[in-house]
């Protein structure tokens, strides 16, 4: 007896000994470790999708975090609403010899509304944890089960979903009936270390020994290089509401009918006011110009994720009561005041965000983050953003620019492209004068007029303080030392999207003195700084995501009795990039005229025209800190 409890405790002691083994960051492998805030050591993730309103989703996730930029990567956290149940989750926390420190149960985990400061309705809530350790490298066990009955959203698959993170081992895999539609499709597989297999009512993916990638500048987003599948089915459910995506005309058609098209009633009273306020004009565009203006002083910007209220528009009669709305609110509300005074507009689902990310157009599910409108106009579309008090309209900067996008009509849903502000739309023009006195002192005045994206990171400074503007010019014209704003006005025309600003400034001893002579910066207001990063190798592509064009021209005087002693060649050069040209002329003996061009195109590239780019941008820095050289003039 005594002989079967001594093998029966060496037996427990070794599968003790074995898992604590397993999960020992020693037995990493040397070239995962490499470039890792954190490696993925197994994580499965299993979907059952019983029915067409069931989901049953089980994730299991062992991730060894190595440094605290690391704590990001754990993702030990689930979603969940009325129609969402979170049926388990946990976690343990072992050292880095795989020995346990911590069990972190359901109640341990944090509880919280999903609340982003501007939600007056949202009735979902997260649970997450929330892990401080006293130690790294450490390892997190990870398991949660979650049931649902909207089947619209099933979980994409990213393998790897950060820079500086690999991962050993990672798989998915699906059951699903089939009769729903099943449908996937993957994403930059350009390695041979993810495998499928697939069956009639089954699919799953494994990747294997991904190694960590480094972030690099000028690298598109993470996920548009990094490998991913998305998953969606022809027939599903979102909060009840049956739903069908085999194309995007039927889909559009589906998002109309159940969507919006029980939204659309608007009091009598304000399609009186409306149409009195419109009056005799017939123009399309001035109508919607003179509505779009009406919504800006009217409503303001509050976000609404109240069940299918997600997807689905409040009503326009209670944006009209209330005076505020969401994204989908507000664009709907314009939409429909627009079609009583006789303009025709769509509801248009889009990702919104400064980096610029397109709806699958060949892969028919729900997307998009956020809800625009678009007018037809000759072919074409003029896109509002209705959530905005400031901006112009048909302008929407680099928040919703050159990104493909869904447009849903009563017959139907259309993928278009929304417009772009890229190089030669994205104008900055610069005249302005100067002048430096003997002792290298300078005053000057200067008109900036911007368009576009350029138009766009400016116009919002005039609502800044007084103080924040001289802080804001303080650091654009950082080369300037003793910077002194004697006037600034600036003037915004929302018609012409145009941003002008005017300046006049003094600064002490811009110049330098050496001997008898002024060594003079000759590029006072715009120059280019900025050199990207070298790379011994360079891994990844790399994009311009937005190009623009600035022109110069500035005036420069010198004081009397001085010369140019010298000045920098004209020079042009052009590239695959874009081009630069700078002009210095003699006017007279004492006036002399800059003039300079930057184009910037934008832009994907492979990883070996980067070094190419890299001496394009060093070769502008360099001339744009060009200096002539002026002494006292000998009789």
């Amino acid at each position: 007896m005594r002989t079967i409890l001594l093998a029966f405790s060496l037996f427990i002691s070794f599968l003790t000994f074995s898992q604590e083994t397993n999960l020992s960051s020693l037995l990493i492998p040397k070239e995962l470790v490499e470039n890792s805030n954190s490696i993925i050591r197994d994580q499965k993730i299993h979907i059952n999708i019983g029915s067409r309103k069931q989901m049953n989703i089980k994730k299991s996730k062992i991730i060894t975090v190595f440094n605290k930029s690391g704590l990001s990567n754990i993702d030990a956290y689930e979603f969940y609403n009325k129609s969402t149940k979170v049926k388990s989750i946990e976690a343990t926390v072992y050292s880095s010899f795989g020995k346990e420190i911590k069990k972190i149960r359901r109640g341990d985990f944090i509880d919280q509304s999903v609340f982003d400061g501007f939600s007056i309705q949202n009735d979902a809530r997260k649970l997450f944890l929330k892990y401080t350790p006293t130690q790294y490298p450490f390892t997190i066990v990870y398991t949660s089960e979650v049931e649902t009955s909207n089947t619209a959203f099933i979980p994409a698959w990213y393998p790897i979903d950060d820079f500086y993170e690999s991962v050993q081992k990672s798989s998915v895999h699906i059951k699903f009936p089939s009769d729903l539609g099943f449908k996937y499709k993957e994403l930059n597989f350009n390695t041979e270390n993810i495998s499928k297999q697939e069956s009639a009512n089954e699919i799953s993916f494994t990747a294997i020994n991904l190694k960590a990638t480094k972030f690099e500048e000028f690298s598109p987003s993470f996920r548009k290089i990094n490998p991913s599948v998305l998953f969606g089915l022809d027939s599903f459910s979102l909060e009840g509401v049956e739903g069908n995506a085999k194309s995007w005309d039927e889909f559009g058609k589906w998002m109309y009918v159940n969507l919006l098209k029980d939204t659309e009633q608007l009091p009598q009273s304000t399609i009186q006011k409306i149409k009195v306020l419109v009056g005799e004009e017939k123009d399309p565009i001035k109508k919607a110009q003179i509505i779009y203006k009406y919504v800006q002083g009217k409503s303001r910007y509050v976000s609404i994720q109240l069940g299918i209220g997600g997807w689905k528009p409040m009503l326009v009669s209670d944006v009209d009561k209330l005076g505020y709305g969401d994204c989908k609110a507000l664009s709907n509300y314009t939409r429909i005041l627009l079609r009583e005074v006789g303009v025709e507009s769509f509801y248009t689902i889009i990702y919104a965000g400064n980096d610029k990310t397109d709806l699958n157009e060949d892969f028919v599910s729900m997307q998009g983050n956020h809800a625009i409108l678009s007018i037809p106009v000759n072919n074409k579309y003029v896109f509002l953003e209705c959530t905005s008090q400031t901006s112009p309209f048909g302008f929407n900067g680099d928040f919703t620019d050159d990104r493909y996008a869904l447009i849903v009509k009563p017959e139907g849903g259309e993928i278009i492209r929304t417009a772009n502000y890229n190089t030669v739309k994205s104008g900055q023009f610069t005249i302005g004068n100067y002048e430096i006195s003997e002792k290298g002192n300078l005053r000057g005045s200067v008109l900036i007029r911007s368009e576009g994206v350029q138009y766009d990171d400016i116009y919002m400074i005039e609502s800044k303080s007084s103080d924040e503007k001289e802080s804001h010019y303080k650091d654009r014209f950082g080369w300037i030392n003793n910077l002194k704003i004697n006037s600034l006005e600036l003037i915004n025309n929302r018609e012409k999207i145009e941003f002008s600003e005017k300046l006049s400034i003094d600064a002490i001893n811009y110049a330098s003195i050496s001997s008898e002579m002024l060594l003079i910066p000759i590029n006072v207001f715009t120059r280019s700084l900025s050199v990207p990063q070298r790379y011994r190798t360079r891994e990844n592509s790399f994009e311009i995501s937005r190009g623009f064009y600035d022109e110069d021209d500035v005036d420069i005087s010198i004081p009397r009795g001085f010369v140019v002693d010298s000045k920098p060649d004209d020079i042009m050069f052009s590239s695959k990039f874009g081009t630069y040209k700078m002009e210095i002329s003699l006017i007279s003996s004492t006036l002399l005229k800059f003039k300079r061009s930057y184009l910037l195109n934008d832009g994907v590239y492979g990883k070996e025209e980067y070094e190419e780019f890299r001496k394009f941008k060093e070769q502008i820095n360099r001339l744009d800190n060009s200096k002539i050289i002026i002494k006292k003039a000998t009789n």
